[in-house]
């Protein structure tokens, strides 16, 4: 894939770090978000902390990218916090970050803390937020955080996960902003090695385009900006679901779907109720699935 740190996980962490500092009603607060930013993009951060400033500066990007991807990582941020959150509470003490990013959740929720979390990655990526975590979180609270290296473009994930130690129990697996950067034979892969390697009622919370936005078809705007961004970034979009179809596609693989989402419900959800109305993407998808 790539030999450098993901640019487009650099903007998912710039949009959690505005989110982080915005006055009045947010969905929830990263603290360690803006250590992962370059210098450009903290400062960034910096003026959205000024009365007024924060709100400009998301209208700015959400005018700019007006299918909404500022929005549509913070409720995806929430809806899967809510869903980690419930697998902790229910006894899961095993979690996966796959593909993490700058994931925080980690360090940033209480309850993982009691957990075994691997967090696995990209090496160029993971090396930058291992200095980071090393900068920003305090050592007594990174012990439970396992980092591993692996390109899932070219790495057998289920032989990556049994020597960084994962045991076959009920684990909770997060599979963030990922899908839509590799292509349809790696996410079998992926499936099938959490399938194999995880125990029944494990659950998988992943994100996934709709595929009709990237052939054309589903006549959705906004996707030509986005699409552009995230190939000017280097990292092109390459693959997504039919919505229709990911029910019998992850039962074939052992998996029963629970529930999915795109972007733009999950916004009428969480931040409508609080007088919110951000554009958020009707074709950017977050789902959650039961090993069986």
């Amino acid at each position: 894939m790539r030999d450098r740190p993901s640019r487009t996980a650099q903007h998912v962490a710039l949009f959690r770090a505005l989110e982080s500092v915005r006055r009045g009603p947010r969905l929830f607060e990263d603290p360690y978000a803006t250590s992962s930013l370059d210098a450009g993009y903290r400062m960034v951060v910096a003026l959205a902390r000024l009365p007024r400033a924060g709100r400009r500066i998301e209208r700015y990007i959400d005018e700019r990218w007006p299918a909404g991807p500022r929005a549509s990582a913070v409720v995806r941020t929430r809806f899967i916090d809510e869903r980690v959150e419930a697998a902790l509470a229910g006894g899961v003490r095993q979690v996966v970050l796959l593909g993490a990013g700058f994931d925080n959740r980690a360090y940033r929720i209480g309850a993982m803390r009691d957990a075994a979390v691997f967090e696995i990655d990209h090496p160029a990526t993971q090396a930058l937020k291992r200095r980071l975590a090393g900068r920003a979180v305090p050592a007594g609270e990174r012990g439970h955080v396992r980092f591993v290296s692996a390109d899932l473009m070219r790495d057998g994930l289920a032989e990556v996960l049994r020597e960084a130690g994962l045991r076959r129990e009920r684990t909770a697996v997060v599979w963030e902003g990922v899908t839509n950067y590799l292509d349809a034979r790696s996410v079998d892969a992926t499936l099938t090695a959490l399938v194999a390697e995880t125990a029944p009622g494990s659950r998988i919370v992943f994100t996934y385009m709709d595929r009709r936005a990237l052939d054309g078809t589903g006549g959705f705007t906004g996707v030509a900006e986005w699409a552009a961004q995230v190939s000017d970034a280097g990292e092109p979009f390459t693959f997504g679901f039919l919505p229709d179809e990911v029910p019998a596609y992850l039962a074939a693989r052992g998996l029963r779907l629970l529930v999915d989402r795109s972007t733009r419900e999950c916004a009428a959800e969480y931040l409508e109720p609080l007088g919110r109305r951000e554009p958020a993407a009707p074709f950017y998808r977050v789902a959650e699935a039961e090993v069986e």
